[in-house]
């Protein structure tokens, strides 16, 4: 390990102290510390931030569109990828400070493979059991990063239960793509038995307590995975805000949980769950909503100024229902996504 430097964080008066080979999310991160990010690779820009005090600030590889080359000269860095060698202070953009100090340490498991079936042609739903520990600690709507055996990555999934109380389970909603790292590896060679290492959990895509504002959901493909852990944990525990869950697929067979969620509609009394098609094949038999999911969430609601909306999929997907859920009123403050960034041909 590097020598170490304090960082302190504005406008909240938290220091951690940071090793130089660490980035300042991982250091934050392992110390219980909940900042704003979302793919850790710096392509989101969730993380973004501002340093007020320090220069001696070197960046990983990132992307010029998560951080421009001007805003960087300003002094904007991504904390995902910043490396520190003297003592800042830095500024963050995007936070919720008691979110902040609820964190959850980070931790290193072993788990093991007990099913992996297609729920659709390019969306399999993976089940594991955790060996070593027998339990780890994360919020509903939280990822891990799973690595890839024979290879130095990793890549990141959602969760789609509520916690590994139950005989350490934990479940993934996972999009194959052709010739994905992680996907060729799911769909080729790995079998129920086998064992894969973890490391989370990470993501502050969570249910924000104490609030009795409607929630507004939008999610497409493996999307569904955090937004069906936050549904399934508003139904454990009896949260019944009302909710409206608008999920985006091309065709009907990509669609998939529908019998859950429809379920979780007579479970959660105030619930709707709104598939749509965009390309609905000629002659399928289908009597919902057609369209991109931002134009039937635009048909739908007119005004969301008391929501709280959770955007979860493609970056195109959230890229355009964002200002939308701005125009319908939503306060950007209460506009929470978790954008899955593309990583050498694939996502979470």
């Amino acid at each position: 390990m590097g020598e170490k430097h304090r960082v302190r964080f504005e406008p909240v008066g938290i220091e951690i102290e940071v090793d130089e080979e660490q980035t300042v999310l991982r250091s934050a991160s392992e110390q219980g510390l909940m900042l704003m990010h979302g793919c850790k690779e710096g392509q989101c820009a969730a993380c973004k931030s501002f340093v007020l005090d320090g220069d001696d600030i070197e960046l990983d590889r990132y992307s010029t569109f998560a951080l421009p080359d001007y805003e960087k000269e300003e002094g904007f860095t991504l904390l995902c990828r910043a490396h520190v060698y003297e003592d800042v202070t830095i500024e963050l953009l995007n936070f919720d400070e008691e979110m902040i100090r609820s964190g959850l340490p980070i931790q290193n498991a072993v788990a093991e493979v007990v099913s992996i079936d297609p729920v659709t042609h390019d969306l399999r739903h993976l089940v594991l059991r955790l060996i070593e520990p027998a339990d780890i600690t994360f919020f509903p709507g939280q990822y891990v990063d799973i690595a890839v055996p024979g290879t130095e990555h990793t890549r990141s999934f959602s969760m789609a239960n509520t916690s590994s109380r139950e005989g350490g389970r934990l479940e993934f909603v996972i999009k194959v793509y052709p010739d994905g790292l992680f996907s060729s590896f799911l769909d080729g060679r790995l079998a129920v038995g086998d064992r894969l290492d973890l490391t989370g959990p990470f993501g502050v895509f969570t249910l924000r307590e104490g609030h009795d504002e409607d929630i507004v959901f939008v999610g497409g493909g493996a999307g569904l995975a955090p937004i069906l852990a936050l549904l399934r944990s508003m139904a454990e525990r009896g949260i019944d805000r009302r909710a409206v869950f608008y999920y985006g697929a091309r065709r009907r067979r990509d669609l998939c949980f529908v019998a859950e969620l429809q379920a979780l509609e007579e479970k959660l009394p105030n619930f709707r769950f709104v598939p749509a098609l965009s390309e609905p094949d000629d002659g399928e038999a289908w009597d919902g909503e057609v369209g991109l999911i931002t134009e039937v969430v635009k048909r739908h609601e007119s005004d969301l100024s008391r929501a709280h909306a959770y955007l979860c999929g493609p970056p195109p997907m959230v890229e355009a229902a964002m200002p939308l859920l701005g125009q319908l009123g939503v306060p950007e403050k209460h506009i929470y996504y978790d954008k899955f960034t593309t990583t050498g041909g694939e996502d979470r």
